[in-house]
């Protein structure tokens, strides 16, 4: 998290329940990378405020992007994310 461009997070007193961050070249595309709920705090709108708090801070930005896991896509698209015909996502990644 030390290097993203922005970090946002939801706690409950101390415990941290809740983050997403974002990558950026700070002018045209934010890449949404992670956004993780605790298990135990889902269902609760807490993906819903740090996605709303996310787009707000990269409101202007013409390109936003993450990538979902499967099951999860609906969620995204009531953000407003759609799937981009005529492309596919690539990877290189050491994590299996």
């Amino acid at each position: 998290m030390e290097n993203s461009h922005s970090v946002v997070t939801a706690w409950d007193g101390e415990k941290l329940v809740g983050l997403i961050n974002a990558l950026s070249d700070g002018v045209m595309t934010a890449y949404f990378h992670y956004m993780l709920v605790r298990p135990d705090y889902q269902g609760h709108g807490i993906g819903k405020q740090l996605m709303f708090a996310m787009l707000e801070m990269y409101r202007d930005y013409k390109t936003k992007v993450l990538i979902s896991y499967p099951g999860v896509e609906l969620f995204y698209e009531s953000f407003g994310f759609r799937r981009e015909t005529g492309t596919i996502p690539l990877f290189i990644s050491d994590l299996v």
